[in-house]
């Protein structure tokens, strides 16, 4: 189907979903780029339309997702230029734009996915920080829950800065007292980065069920996370900073988990 008028009712529907607002409406929202399009057709089936612009869709892998998408009964539009600037972000220039299904990102679900690794987010805003949070996920075979959430999970920035690894790994969202009782309730060790713990993260035994917790860089933590059941551990800081990036301590932890788990069993954990 072409479209060419940037006035075209599908067009300005599937704009809309830049909005935070309409993306929590509609259950839905935008992914731009031609890894993160494949991610979320192979690993989530959860495409319902594509966007293209013809003379940039020329390639093995553009043809290639177009077939993916339409066997799974995905919708492709052919964009005019004016078209598919109206939709587009920024200067990329795959040349395609998807409009795919939220994942369901609930608690209950994420107990079927088994991961002995979770790691929290707690009123981290920025989306490039969780998708990069994703990313690490992804390579340690974890799960990642977002506890009271400043953004939305699928944010088209999240999304990219995770080159769409949001779509391959188990994911959810709720408020920190019930991501806490989850946790527990699941026999994970929590751990909490805190910039005023006594021990270092190597020194603590991490192998196992074990979840990360970790806040903004701004507020850190808030009190749900402290106190019995909660075992706070820093990383050694000997510059002016007294902590690091979000995604950067998530990534330390998690490999850390790697390491030690490695260590216990002989052989690197698996998915």
């Amino acid at each position: 189907m072409r479209i060419s008028s940037v006035h075209n009712p599908r067009l300005k529907a599937a704009a809309r979903l830049r909005d935070h607002a309409e993306r929590r409406r509609s259950g839905r929202t935008l992914v731009d780029g031609l890894r993160e399009i494949a991610c979320a057709l192979r690993h989530a089936g959860c495409v319902e339309s594509l966007f293209c612009l013809p003379e940039a869709c020329t390639s093995d892998q553009h043809q290639r997702l177009l077939r993916e998408a339409a066997g799974q009964g995905a919708v492709c539009y052919e964009l005019s230029e004016a078209a598919f600037r109206r939709l587009a972000y920024g200067e990329r220039g795959d040349g395609m734009v998807a409009v795919v299904r939220c994942p369901v990102a609930s608690l209950e679900q994420l107990a079927s996915a088994g991961r002995p690794l979770v790691v929290v987010l707690e009123a981290v805003e920025k989306p490039g920080n969780i998708g990069a949070v994703a990313r690490t996920v992804d390579a340690t075979g974890g799960a990642l829950i977002i506890a009271d959430g400043r953004t939305d999970i699928f944010n088209p920035n999240a999304i990219r800065a995770s080159l769409g690894t949001l779509f391959t790994i188990p994911v959810a969202e709720g408020t920190s007292t019930e991501v806490r009782r989850w946790l527990e309730q699941h026999d994970y060790r929590v751990v909490a980065a805190a910039v005023e713990a006594e021990r270092i993260y190597w020194e603590v035994d991490l192998a196992g069920r074990t979840a990360f917790v970790l806040g903004s860089e701004a507020a850190g933590l808030s009190d749900c996370w402290k106190g019995a059941g909660i075992t706070p551990v820093r990383l050694p800081m000997r510059g002016a900073a007294d902590s690091l990036n979000v995604s950067v301590t998530a990534a330390v932890l998690a490999f850390e988990w790697c390491r030690q788990s490695a260590a216990h069993t002989g052989q690197p954990p698996s998915r």
